[in-house]
């Protein structure tokens, strides 16, 4: 046998869990979108791009791509932000450090259905620490999980908390490979601290900002189920329903699914499109050393 043949056929089983598992549900979900099940699922009818229709004049589906947008949004910007600023106090020669550092990264190693139960402990409006906290130091009793738009608020901090160790661990490298003789003479030069950081640092962290903002986007997109299943279930009244927990319901709960096979194929396109963009705008900001 030849040798330039024995990788392909190492190969082979990858090729085939790909396509089983991967690209034939893709394909086949694709296809579901263009027709209506029956309801005993015995019968497969072609209605075309009804089904797409149907979503854009539903107004709870217009809703959920509404919270999605925002949740999804903020979750990136705060993410980011979080994350690199505790790289940079992580860098800081104190005691205590690698205490600090394996604190930090523990919420990554927690799937985001137990960050999510975890969460709901901590915001519970009776015996919460969160509540009792605000309640001793402000005398406010806030009901996080059942009232606009403090639901929407719980979401999105279990969320950063699940995903911030992730980006953590990429700016923490980032920080410490910055050169030490550049961020010398920037000093020798008056910068300030705040400069030395927007100006120098970030910059130099561009090529992994880029890269975090892509596995953000996608990690909030669809790994929010858990934690919004866990939390609040959607609610209140769909105002934390997002478009990946809108298609669960619609083909679990309700039993939709060419409806729910639709909104697999909008959300992928959504996908496709922001990735694209993202990619032909921010790249052009990207400063790779």
């Amino acid at each position: 046998m030849s040798r330039k043949i024995i990788p392909y056929i190492l190969l082979i089983p990858t090729f085939l869990i790909i396509i089983i598992f991967i690209y034939w549900p893709a394909v086949y979900s694709f296809k579901l979108s263009f027709y209506r099940i029956s309801p005993f699922g015995n019968r497969m009818i072609f209605v075309g791009i009804r089904n797409f229709k149907n979503l854009f004049h539903d107004p709870d589906y217009i809703t959920a791509l509404k919270i999605t947008a925002i949740y999804v949004s903020v979750s990136v910007a705060l993410t980011i932000f979080a994350s690199f600023f505790i790289a940079l106090l992580l860098n800081m020669k104190v005691p205590g450090t690698p205490v600090y550092k394996a604190l930090l990264f523990i919420p990554y190693a927690i799937s985001p259905a137990i960050s999510g139960t975890l969460w709901s402990f901590l915001l519970n409006p009776v015996v919460g620490h969160v509540n009792y906290f605000m309640s001793k130091f402000f005398g406010l009793r806030v009901e996080w999980l059942t009232t606009k738009p403090y639901a929407l608020y719980a979401i999105i901090i279990a969320s950063v908390w699940k995903v911030m160790p992730f980006d953590i661990i990429f700016y923490l490298a980032g920080v410490q490979n910055v050169p030490d003789d550049l961020l010398e003479a920037s000093t020798l030069d008056g910068a300030s601290t705040w400069t030395r950081i927007w100006k120098i640092i970030f910059p130099l962290l561009s090529p992994i900002t880029f890269y975090l903002v892509i596995m953000n986007i996608i990690s909030f997109m669809f790994s929010s189920f858990a934690i919004v299943d866990v939390m609040t279930r959607g609610g209140p009244g769909n105002y934390t329903t997002t478009m990946i927990y809108k298609l669960y319901l619609d083909a679990f709960a309700f039993q939709k699914t060419g409806i729910a096979s639709a909104e697999s194929v909008i959300l992928f396109i959504i996908m496709t499109i922001v990735t694209i963009a993202y990619f032909y705008f921010g790249e052009r900001r990207v400063h790779y050393q």
